[in-house]
């Protein structure tokens, strides 16, 4: 049987083929950033046949303060529930599975958007933003992690198979776990078991609000690829850390240089981050980097790269690709 197609069975997360659309900003939600009619219309498009397993719901704020953009999804209130409900459902009457992404933007975020002034581990300018945010106080951390709890909550309410934790691209879990932007000298800054001390109190408040049985997934920017910045050594020891807390799905991408990196080509560029980290836990790993051919994604699971395939791009540009590529394996 071909990798690709091959059933994911032993997670809490099953899912019939190895093939995963990871998270993409639309920015098509409406009224502050509820479902609107083009967003369904969109992800129904993209999960038409059920060909992709497993679909990632773009980056969706946690609270006002964290927002990214004018169009990001909200999973902030609870009035965004309904909507939500309606997403899952679309992606699951074509045969998906469906987790949606929380998220918090801290110095990412615009007091333009927001109406407050951003916030991060530390007053330092974000490498991807160029902002200086203020410094988040104990008191606003515990809030965050609160409402990334509250967050999940939702998530499970609205009828999706698991929540994925966002701690990639610069936004605010990845600048905790950056020495580029955590020079804090508390509890929260440090060394890499201090600078995920955060993740390790979502991690856990996300159980605590969803239950023992209900997927949690991580994205994690495994590396910056700049001088002084995340190193995928310090994220062998945080993988580690967050399987043991709960985690039950690692999504590996980059850190502050985002999901492209300079120099970096070919199908699947980020595979030396997921290999390594394959290699310290037990938990299965998603793969993305440039990933647009199906024989491609079939060698880098035969070759232990990764456990899952995440293709973002090829899939946005072609609705049809899933279909295209499991075909040609099955």
């Amino acid at each position: 049987m071909s990798y690709l197609i091959k059933p994911l069975d032993k997670c809490k997360l099953t899912l019939k083929n190895r093939l995963v659309m990871p998270p993409m900003a639309t920015e098509k939600s409406e009224n502050g950033g509820r479902v609107s009619k083009e967003l369904l219309d969109y992800y129904d498009e993209k999960s038409k046949g059920g060909y992709i397993s497993l679909i990632i719901i773009e980056h969706s704020f946690i609270t006002q303060k964290g927002r990214a953009s004018e169009g990001q999804l909200s999973v902030a209130d609870d009035g965004d529930t309904e909507g939500l409900k309606k997403l899952a459902n679309t992606i699951h009457k074509n045969g998906s599975k469906a987790v949606m992404q929380i998220s918090h933007a801290g110095s990412a975020a615009s007091e333009n958007v927001t109406g407050y002034e951003p916030v991060g581990p530390s007053p330092i300018a974000n490498p991807r933003k160029g902002e200086i945010p203020k410094e988040l106080s104990i008191k606003e951390i515990k809030d965050i992690i609160e409402n990334f709890a509250k967050a999940a909550g939702r998530v499970k309410e609205a009828g999706f198979d698991g929540v994925e934790i966002h701690s990639a691209h610069g936004y605010m879990l990845n600048q905790f776990f950056s020495p580029l932007t955590n020079k804090r000298t508390d509890e929260y800054g440090g060394d890499v078991l201090s600078r995920i001390r955060i993740h390790l109190e979502v991690i856990k408040a996300v159980r605590s609000a969803v239950g023992d049985e209900f997927p949690i997934l991580l994205r994690l920017g495994a590396s910056d690829y700049m001088d002084g910045g995340t190193s995928i050594e310090d994220s062998k020891i945080a993988s580690v850390e967050f399987e043991k807390a709960g985690v039950d799905i690692l999504d590996i991408s980059g850190g502050f240089c985002g999901y492209l990196v300079p120099g970096l080509t070919g199908q699947g560029y980020f595979s030396p981050l997921t290999e390594a980290i394959k290699a310290v836990v037990s938990i299965p790993v998603i793969l993305v980097g440039g990933i647009t051919e199906a024989d491609a994604a079939e060698t880098l699971l035969s070759t232990g790269k990764a456990d899952l395939i995440g293709v973002a791009r090829a899939i946005y540009k072609d609705s049809n690709w899933a279909e295209k590529a499991i075909k040609s394996l099955s």
